[in-house]
């Protein structure tokens, strides 16, 4: 019982040292002094706050084939363990969404207010809610740390000396100027009356006092610009302006002994519990309502000033939400008629309720699919709807990199078997296949970018836009247009209305395909042939719209694409199979390509090549170039021409990616394909031999002598470590790889 009670006193004294830390409880003088010391901090609206909230967690820069896309750190939800590992609030890729937001913002602060409805739009599945979840998470954990910190107040009635009565109206002495009653003890509280608007402490100083109070503390600080439009002209509501009222009328006009009153307590976003983060469904109907209060109050358990007065407060979802942000999850779905008084909302920052109406203090998010927004925009009414409607195109994924995180973090944890090496890789690489569409030629101001992009099969796009690997079938001339418009090809779609990752397979379907392939009895572990099985089983299906569009170029052949990536899994395989025997180091023709380009950048520049053996400057060594280009196949007499196109290939790539590494295999992948062939050509019998032998020692190791079993071991220990692969799915790639490669 000691060890229980000295646990107890141990978490009471950490819990009340973070309630005084946090500041929790002060007086409005206190108050005061807090606002004045951090003014920008604590004359916020709700648009301010969130871009603080981006600002505090700040940005990195990520690095992509088509150039360096700035990330928002808040969408990692680092701080939110449940995320990291795996639930759906974390938001994988869409860093332009992300910039679109927080430049959408950005001028709502510029403006003074957020006075349009920001509406994600895209396919089902594209992450909308995900993206909404994820700002409230991070407006959940930023309120929590001192530069977030919220306050709202409430009044305090204290009882009485006779223990009945309150103060005012009683014999009691009325209080005295600069007595408090924020820190009254909670049992001898007779009443409370809270702000359920969460309004701003200062909206108790009528504006015309506030403002130069306002003014003075910005220019004491230094800060540029204005308040915001919800602190400069705000008011407090119906309620808490009858409570000021009959409480100045008991004091004689004295504001100071009506503050006497006043608690200003600090309050805490919350999605759970609906505190300035609100979902609102499309079944609802009404966001905002009234209810008496006083009604179910004795007159006696009220200051006699305000016994006689019929106080009533809001109540309901926009109420909730003030403060922070409230999403309209699939808001086109609603009758018109049930979300119409947003447009005169959204006009005037005011809600008209019965007796009076509700300041909006909340950024306003909405989703909806791309049918009901084409719908909605046939709709008479839209055009007076648009001018207060910010649409934000919020697409599929079509980096199959970014597609496997998804399924990395939610479905790989979950599933109680084996997730075999490729086996989420596979299903990204195929998802992203089904979304991706052909490009229109006539889109392109060069004529060779548009006809190149229109030439790509779309297993080529997918791995330009994930890796930015170049076709190794292009000239290089070719090759240096696309490399230089990944980012043009990437937008060209982008204001169509069929706009690529519109349609195909959403997450929601590969989920379920993962699942599917994870319980199918007849594969031990989630692989990539289980996951392809399903693939193909799930294409022969007719309920989703993206499996009836009829093949075009080879896009929208979802089929075909099961095969093209098992082919993509096999190559994977069988260089992890290169590397685990050690036959062939990989590091071998890239380190004689980096030569080759060292010793051609000399001699295009006529300078000289330093030699680490022999100290010496020396003439670019042309029998080793002269090698390389013959495995290259470069034509005799077109050596100085294939030189210089290489150098001018490099330098494109320094100048619009400065400070970046140049990686070769992206840049000249046909020519690291070649030499690496070169090497794989003289060792392909010994690594079939190899593959079988694992094959044998899976199944027991009958048959093979002491050299070959100990290689083929070292071979699986190596791929079993180095990879992740267990014995089931080790047989079911190798298997898979002889037949491929290694069967003549």
């Amino acid at each position: 019982m000691g060890d229980v009670r000295q646990t107890i006193e141990a978490i009471g004294e950490a819990v009340r040292t973070r309630f005084e830390a946090h500041k929790r409880v002060l007086s409005f003088e206190e108050y005061l002094d807090l606002a004045f010391a951090h003014p920008v901090r604590h004359t916020r609206d709700a648009a301010r706050y969130l871009r603080d909230c981006f600002d505090y967690f700040g940005h990195y820069d990520e690095e992509r084939p088509a150039g360096a896309v700035r990330r928002w750190r808040l969408f990692d939800v680092e701080f939110d363990v449940a995320a990291v590992e795996g639930a759906s609030s974390r938001l994988v890729g869409h860093e332009d969404i992300q910039d679109a937001f927080y430049r959408i913002v950005s001028n709502f602060v510029r403006e003074g207010r957020a006075n349009r409805l920001v509406l994600l739009h895209g396919p089902n599945g594209s992450a909308k809610t995900t993206f909404a979840r994820s700002l409230m998470r991070a407006l959940e954990h930023y309120s929590w740390q001192d530069e977030g910190a919220l306050y709202s107040f409430s009044w305090i009635f204290p009882r009485g000396r006779d223990g009945k009565t309150i103060g005012f109206g009683s014999s009691d002495e009325t209080p005295l100027p600069g007595r408090t009653f924020a820190h009254t003890p909670e049992a001898q509280i007779e009443v409370k009356l809270i702000s359920e608007l969460r309004e701003h402490p200062l909206f108790l100083l009528p504006f015309e006092d506030r403002r130069p109070l306002i003014e003075a503390a910005y220019a004491r600080h230094g800060v540029d610009g204005p308040p915001p439009d919800w602190l400069w002209n705000g008011r407090l509501g119906h309620k808490n302006q009858q409570v000021v009222e009959a409480l100045l009328t008991a004091c004689r006009g004295d504001m100071r002994r009506v503050l006497n009153h006043v608690q200003v307590e600090r309050y805490y976003i919350s999605e759970r519990y609906r505190v300035g983060a609100v979902t609102i469904g499309p079944q609802m109907a009404v966001d905002a309502h009234e209810r008496q209060i006083t009604a179910d109050r004795t007159l006696n358990s009220l200051p006699a000033s305000l016994s006689s007065l019929t106080l009533y407060e809001s109540y309901g979802e926009l109420v909730d939400a003030s403060g922070g942000i409230v999403e309209y999850s699939d808001l086109l779905k609603r009758p018109l008629d049930a979300w119409k008084y947003l447009l005169l909302a959204i006009e005037t920052g005011e809600v008209p309720l019965a007796l009076s109406n509700l300041p909006l203090n909340s950024v306003m998010i909405a989703s909806s699919n791309e049918v009901h927004l084409a719908a909605f925009k046939e709709h008479h009414e839209y055009n007076s709807f648009r001018g207060r409607i910010q649409l934000v195109r919020v697409p599929y994924l079509v980096d199959h990199r970014q597609e496997q995180r998804i399924y990395d973090s939610q479905i790989t944890p979950r599933v109680p078997v084996h997730v075999a090496p490729h086996a989420t890789f596979v299903a990204s690489l195929w998802a992203v296949l089904t979304r991706l569409r052909r490009a229109r030629a006539d889109e392109y101001e060069s004529q060779q970018l548009g006809r190149v992009a229109a030439d790509l099969t779309p297993l080529e796009k997918a791995r330009l836009y994930a890796d930015g690997v170049i076709p190794s079938r292009l000239s290089p001339e070719e090759a240096r247009e696309l490399r230089a418009g990944i980012g043009e090809i990437r937008e060209e779609s982008l204001s169509a209305p069929e706009y690529e990752g519109l349609s195909g397979a959403s997450p929601r379907e590969v989920r379920m395909i993962l699942l599917d392939a994870a319980s199918d009895p007849r594969f031990p572990s989630l692989s990539p042939l289980a996951v392809l099985e399903h693939i193909g089983a799930f294409c022969l299906r007719s309920d989703f719209p993206f499996l009836k569009q009829s093949p075009e170029h080879g896009y929208h052949d979802h089929r075909s694409f099961g095969r093209q990536v098992h082919g993509l899994w096999m190559a994977r395989v069988d260089h992890e199979l290169r590397q685990a025997t050690g036959l062939i180091d990989e590091t071998q023709y890239l380190d004689l390509f980096r030569q080759y380009v060292s010793h051609v950048s000399n001699w295009v520049k006529k300078e000289k090549v330093y030699n680490e053996i022999t100290g010496k400057d020396e003439d670019p060594d042309n029998d080793l170039m002269t090698r390389v280009e013959g495995r290259l196949g470069v034509e005799s007499g077109k050596e100085e021409r294939f030189r210089n196109d290489l150098i001018g290939a490099v330098a494109s790539r320094a100048i619009t990616r400065p400070g970046v590494p140049v990686e070769y295999a992206q840049i000249f992948p046909r020519h690291i394909d070649q030499l690496r062939d070169t090497y794989f050509a003289g060792h392909k019998p010994q690594l079939g031999m190899i593959a079988r032998d694992m094959l044998t020692l899976l199944d027991g190791g009958k048959g093979l002598d002491s050299e070959r079993e100990d290689r083929a071991r070292a071979t699986k220990e190596r791929l079993v470590t180095d990879h992740g692969y267990d014995d089931t799915s080790l047989r079911e790639a190798i298997g898979e790889l002889i037949l491929e490669h290694y069967t003549e």
